[in-house]
């Protein structure tokens, strides 16, 4: 009986095995195996004349059928591995064929087959091999004359993977045409392969076209083809035709893949229509689809660009809960959404993540990061990016231009004029020149610090540098203008006239308490703001009517809210119902709120006077974020100025940035007043 032990192990042994022998008086013996020698005649017995015989007769031979299965996995493995070898070899020769030419290909393919190869012997070494396209091709040829072929399709369908992998849509276009020429007829593969190869090279048009050329040839695509086709669709520009396939496709109930939803998905985002997208997002878990990490990543990229981090917060939890490995992808993902959507406390988690998992971060993820710190006042937050970057060794995550741009409207927007000054010192020793950005900043910031002598001189370097002043330049100087002691305020004037006259002109008009707030003020600023670019024409007014308010021209400052509003730039300033009257204020700088809080009272009052009721409410809506052109929020400026003047007016419990009264406290306190003491300066 043999042990247990060597039963379990002998069909792992290829060769020999130990057993037991049937005789429990003999001793164990060795059985040779041989799966070509007959099998041998038991040795006769041993005889007491030769003692010595019977004790070194110890080996037996065991003889194993030829055909057998075990006995010819050996053999396969041996002559597999072989095979696989001078494969491999006949690949490498062809790489070496430099320049490829026809006769050292067919030498080093004649030395490899003595013998016609077969097909898939072809398939191996034009799959495997790293010469170059030509090369491949002249082997190409010579399988198709000399191996045992069926299908010459296949062989072509290899060799265009080929180029798709390598991205050389001339050469597979070529290809193509060498097929034909010969007359083998193409098949769903080979449009496949030509399809994504367009793709993979950048041309969604060529696509489309050969995508649309399939039904000519008696093919029809696999569900591989109509993704590759759906994304080619909506990168050549044409979203309705990839949404008609996806709708097809849901239509006859194809089973969709995440390939699919995820080019759906893509294809919506660029489009901007990012409710589509989510919508895909939802359906495809419905259908039992279970998204992928490129799926995952598709959808988050579409949410950052709609700017829905929230939503972002809930997919990136469910792909958490889902157990799917985030990549590289994913964070960046994650980093612009945050960062897009100043969500500060978010986008610095992910980068601290990104950092210790030591991810790639490029400079364009870094600038991300630093303009959001610089809008939302990340100091030392900022900071520390700015010295990550520095210290990297990667050339692309060092800083450049944009980096620097964005720490000095960091430090510009807290008044740090040293801090900014150091970043405008290393900027020049990294061999980098200010640009129109940064001077605007560096402007600002000497402008916040009452340094008008160094604004004045950093007005300068815009023209030894040879930059021109554009509209948000303009507007910085305006807006310094307006923050500038009147004693100073030529040095500011003149730097506007020099950038742009007929903002000087309008300014000036402001500026001179002796001239008149009628017809020339009205005809210079509608001209002025009638001709702006939409982008500044309310940066303009917003700052002109601060300079108006704090050179205490309220009359000026009214006029100018007349233009503004005849020519459309405020819009839905004061909106009436039966219940409330409204003054909306979100948007509007400190002087044009006020200048509109004293048109305000001064409609409320008149209406009195005409006998009209007022409603049983009336409201002030100022927002509740930070200004742009104050360090305050408005709310918070307008909730002292209300104290200033006594009005009845109390931010509402229930609703953010709304200061309510009602028509009784409104008329009461109205009555006791004069509309000029309404508004102080």
């Amino acid at each position: 009986m043999a042990s247990p032990s060597s039963l379990l192990s002998w069909p792992h042994r290829a060769i020999s095995l130990s057993f037991q022998p049937k005789n429990p008086s003999s001793s164990p013996a060795t059985a040779r195996v041989s799966v070509q020698d007959p099998p041998p005649q038991d040795p006769p017995p041993p005889s007491d004349a030769n003692p010595s015989l019977r004790r070194s007769s110890n080996t037996r031979y065991l003889w194993v059928n030829p055909n057998s299965p075990r006995a010819a996995d050996p053999a396969r493995a041996r002559a597999g591995s072989s095979r696989r070898a001078r494969l491999a070899a006949t690949a490498a020769a062809l790489g070496a064929c430099e320049p490829p030419q026809e006769a050292p290909i067919a030498a080093a393919l004649e030395a490899a087959f003595p013998e016609p190869p077969s097909e898939q012997d072809a398939v191996i070494v034009l799959n495997t091999t790293a010469a170059q396209p030509a090369a491949v091709v002249l082997a190409l040829r010579w399988f198709l004359r000399n191996a045992e072929v069926r299908k010459k399709v296949i062989l072509y369908n290899v060799v265009l993977k080929g180029m798709r992998k390598r991205r050389r849509w001339g050469d597979a276009e070529a290809l193509w045409e060498e097929m034909l020429r010969e007359g083998v007829q193409p098949d769903n593969a080979t449009f496949s392969t030509v399809i994504g190869c367009a793709r993979a090279c950048g041309l969604p048009g060529k696509a489309v076209e050969w995508f649309e050329r399939m039904p000519d040839f008696g093919c029809s695509p696999d569900m591989l083809t109509y993704s590759v086709v759906i994304d080619a669709y909506g990168r050549a520009g044409d979203a309705e035709a990839a949404l008609r396939l996806y709708d097809r496709a849901r239509a006859e109930k194809w089973q969709l893949d995440p390939v699919i939803c995820a080019t759906v998905i893509r294809v919506h985002s660029n489009s901007g229509n990012f409710d589509g997208a989510l919508n895909v997002f939802e359906e495809m878990k419905a259908a039992g689809v279970k998204p992928n990490m490129v799926v995952y990543n598709t959808v988050l990229d579409a949410m950052g660009r709609a700017m829905r981090p929230w939503v972002v917060k809930t997919i990136h939890r469910e792909m958490v809960s889902q157990e799917v490995l985030p990549s590289k992808a994913t964070y960046s993902c994650l980093l612009q959404a945050y960062a897009r959507a100043r969500y500060g406390e978010d986008a610095m988690a992910v980068y601290r993540t990104m950092k210790d998992e030591v991810a790639d971060i490029d400079v364009v993820l870094y600038n991300m990061l630093l303009s959001m710190c610089a809008d939302i006042g990340y100091v030392e937050e900022a900071e520390e990016i700015f010295r990550d970057m520095k210290a990297s060794m990667d050339a692309r995550s060092k800083p450049d231009s944009w980096s620097y741009s964005s720490m000095v409207t960091l430090y510009s927007c807290t008044g740090d004029v040293v801090g900014a000054e150091g970043i405008l010192n290393e900027m020049v020793e990294a061999g980098f020149k200010p640009n129109i950005f940064i001077l605007t900043s560096l402007i600002r910031c000497y402008g916040k610090a009452g340094r008008t002598d160094d604004v004045v001189r950093s007005f300068a370097m815009l023209g030894d540098l040879g930059i021109p002043p554009d509209d948000r330049f303009c507007g910085c100087l305006l807006t310094v203008a307006a923050g500038t002691p009147v004693e100073e305020l030529d040095k500011v004037i003149g730097c506007i006239d020099r950038s742009n006259a007929q903002l000087g002109a309008v300014v000036r008009l402001l500026a001179d308490r002796a001239a008149p707030s009628g017809e020339p003020l009205r005809d210079a600023a509608g001209e002025l703001l009638g001709g702006a670019r939409g982008v500044v024409k309310m940066p303009y007014c917003n700052c002109l009517m601060d300079l108006a308010v704090n050179l205490g021209q309220m009359e000026k400052a009214c006029a100018l809210l007349d233009v503004a509003l005849r020519l459309g730039i405020y819009a839905n300033v004061q909106t009436r119902t039966q219940t409330q009257w409204s003054l909306h204020l979100r948007g509007l700088s400190v002087g044009a709120a006020l200048t509109t809080l004293h048109v305000w009272m001064g409609d409320l009052h008149a209406a009195l006077q005409g006998g009209e009721g007022l409603p049983p409410l009336l409201g002030i809506h100022t927002g509740q974020g930070k200004n742009t052109y104050s360090d305050r929020g408005l709310a918070a400026v307008f909730e002292a100025h209300l104290k200033e003047l006594d009005a009845p007016f109390h931010e509402a419990p229930d609703k953010a940035g709304w200061f309510l009264t009602t028509s009784v406290a409104a008329k009461h306190w109205l009555e006791t007043k004069k509309s000029a003491e309404l508004v102080a300066a």
